[in-house]
């Protein structure tokens, strides 16, 4: 029996001590997505991106807010939503222990202001979005003239963008560079 004991002092340890120690992961390790509001600028590719529909968006045009929610029951830890994520606003952490007392605690939320149309004035996109797309062509280097155009169809509705791009008959053909006289033959 002593010589068991000894063996068993030289071999060491053969299990974990978790949960009294934290448990070492490696450094591949997927667990609970960190979210960082401030850098999220609401753009929902996280949300089509997610197979387990985990993270959500929600746009209320009435409130003037979109609101992502994320929650961690659903959540498969797959790191799609990291992977999309254009600003980074989502990182898998090493952490893996989300036993919770109160099933509320296992829902992240934000909401972001939407920003309104300068022509209809109705909300059609995140204020960070839309920001996010004119710091990045700034960074371009875009002219000033060119800037202020881009800014100026960046701040309006899709609607509105389309009703201001659609041409009347007479220009539409002067704009395509066809003759009217090869039109009026029939072609």
């Amino acid at each position: 029996m002593f010589k068991l004991f000894k063996t068993i002092a030289k071999a060491g340890e053969s299990t974990t001590k978790y949960p009294f120690a934290p448990y070492e992961t490696s450094d591949d390790f997927r667990g609970r997505p960190e979210y960082q509001p401030e850098q999220c600028i609401a753009c929902a590719a996280c949300t089509r991106a997610c197979p387990a529909n985990a993270l959500t968006i929600e746009t209320k045009p009435n409130d003037n807010t979109r609101c992502w929610q994320l929650n961690l029951a659903r959540c498969i830890y797959c790191g799609r939503c990291e992977e999309v994520c254009p600003t980074g606003a989502i990182k898998l952490s090493q952490d893996f222990e989300l036993a919770v007392a109160n099933k509320a605690d296992l829902y992240q939320k934000a909401v972001f202001k939407l920003a309104h149309c300068q022509v209809c004035e109705t909300p059609f996109a995140p204020k960070k979005a839309v920001q996010y797309a004119l710091d990045l062509l700034v960074q371009s280097g875009l002219e000033p003239e060119q800037l202020q155009i881009r800014s100026q169809q960046l701040n309006t509705c899709p609607e509105c963008r389309r009703k201001a791009n659609m041409l009347e008959g007479e220009n539409l053909m002067k704009g395509n560079g066809i003759q009217q006289e090869v039109l009026n033959e029939g072609y």
